[in-house]
């Protein structure tokens, strides 16, 4: 039997991805699950302060927290991903609820 309510629609991937661009693990926050922004936070803060212990004196900034950088470069494409997953299988599911009382497929009792 399926159920007459839809499930309502996921945040767009695209307010995901600007959020987490913005504010990092913000993209997580916004999707639900904090605990796995802030775990992006705790390593992006960990892998910044060990790049920036053995890199050289006269390196760039972004060349003294790369870790951080490119930790934090990982959890926006997490979170964007995530967002898309999630509008896939939501657009999925509501065109194959559409679909199966007018394929005549007689459901499975």
């Amino acid at each position: 039997m399926s159920t007459s309510d839809p499930s309502p629609a996921p945040v767009s991937p695209y307010l995901v991805l600007g959020a987490a661009i913005v504010l990092p693990a913000s993209g997580h926050v916004i999707l639900g699950i904090p605990v796995r922004g802030l775990q992006f936070l705790f390593f992006m803060v960990v892998l910044a302060w060990v790049t920036a212990r053995i890199s050289p004196p006269d390196a760039s900034f972004v060349g003294r927290h790369a870790g951080g950088f490119l930790i934090y470069a990982l959890s926006i494409l997490d979170a964007y991903k995530i967002a898309r997953i999630r509008t896939a299988k939501w657009a999925h599911n509501a065109r194959t609820e559409g679909n199966d009382t007018q394929s005549g497929i007689e459901p499975h009792t």
